[in-house]
């Protein structure tokens, strides 16, 4: 059973699969909405949802999946993981969008949203953490589509993609 954190996050991803299948086959419209759809959902997750289970799990952190301190022996936590996929996916969204760009963008999400959804999910931890939080999921609805900086195509972004997906990828190999 999934509860109300996990309904609009989990339909928040479906809209993003979908702006990302347009952008996918060329819709220019489609990928300047899915930019702010993708940066105003990892906003969401960040400073609303991550901040409110932290607050929540005080002196339980040591249990809490996502304690920043890291989860079992070198095995980096569920935080961590998310924020490194989330530094990756912001990356991809710096340079004009290319088809190669909105592949490796469509399987770092197709890695990243399993961490999130399920039953192990940080959505349905989220949901039993904050089950008596009416207002999270309005605070969630509220927030805004961050500015969006002009498309920038100069090496920096590119290198900076290749460090952050690295960075990625070896979290999530060592968890």
């Amino acid at each position: 059973m999934t509860g109300p954190i996990s309904e609009f996050l989990i339909g928040d991803h479906r809209r993003i699969a979908e702006l990302l299948a347009r952008a996918r086959a060329g819709d220019s419209a489609a990928y300047d909405e899915l930019r702010g759809a993708l940066l105003r959902h990892i906003g969401i997750e960040e400073k609303i949802l991550l901040r409110a289970i932290r607050a929540r799990a005080g002196e339980a952190r040591r249990s809490d999946p996502t304690n920043d301190a890291g989860g079992h022996g070198d095995e980096p936590s569920l935080a961590i993981r998310l924020r490194r996929d989330h530094s990756a996916i912001a990356a991809m969204l710096v340079p004009p969008p290319s088809p190669e760009l909105l592949a490796r963008l469509a399987e770092l999400l197709a890695l990243h949203d399993p961490l999130e959804e399920g039953e192990s999910g940080l959505y349905a931890h989220a949901d039993e953490l904050l089950a008596d939080d009416p207002d999270i999921v309005e605070r969630m609805r509220q927030a805004p589509i961050p500015p969006l900086a002009p498309n920038f195509a100069g090496e920096r972004a590119y290198l900076a993609i290749e460090e952050l997906v690295a960075r990625a990828a070896a979290a999530r190999r060592k968890a």
